[in-house]
């Protein structure tokens, strides 16, 4: 346990993952019905699925790895969540504007960011916790 009370831990897998990927993150939140509604708004193009929807844990998979969320007193905070979308551009934007009908907060809208690199596309919002989630396309 970190000072804040995040567990960390290390996986093997053996032979089915490779090097470099998030397994799982498991996060703190406030509220799970709203945090639930948030993000099975927009599964598609930000490339998730459901792996878990129980009354006290949902657990979302995302490539070879998974977020879950699960209620606590002390809710993780300041976060950056980036999910990488197959879908191009027109996923960046479903997701914007998915996750902002779902009651997010604009934190940057579908655009590329020549910042980060050539061919980054990416929208932000911010979840009910005041994480900030994104989708990036990477074009390049």
């Amino acid at each position: 346990m970190d000072p804040d009370g995040t567990s960390l831990e290390a996986v093997h897998h053996g032979r089915r993952r490779t090097d470099g990927h998030v397994d799982h993150v498991w996060l703190r939140v406030g509220d799970l019905a709203a945090t639930r509604a948030f993000y099975t708004a927009f599964l598609e193009p930000a490339g998730l699925t459901v792996g878990i929807d129980s009354p006290d844990h949902l657990l979302l998979r995302a490539g070879g790895g998974s977020v879950s969320f699960v209620p606590g007193e002390r809710p993780s905070a300041h976060l950056h969540l980036a999910f990488s979308s197959s879908g191009g551009e027109p996923a960046v934007d479903a997701f914007h504007a998915a996750a902002l009908a779902a009651g997010g907060v604009d934190h940057g809208p579908p655009g590329r960011r020549p910042i980060y690199h050539p061919g980054y596309y990416g929208a932000f919002v911010l979840d009910p916790d005041g994480h900030n989630v994104e989708v990036v396309h990477h074009d390049r």
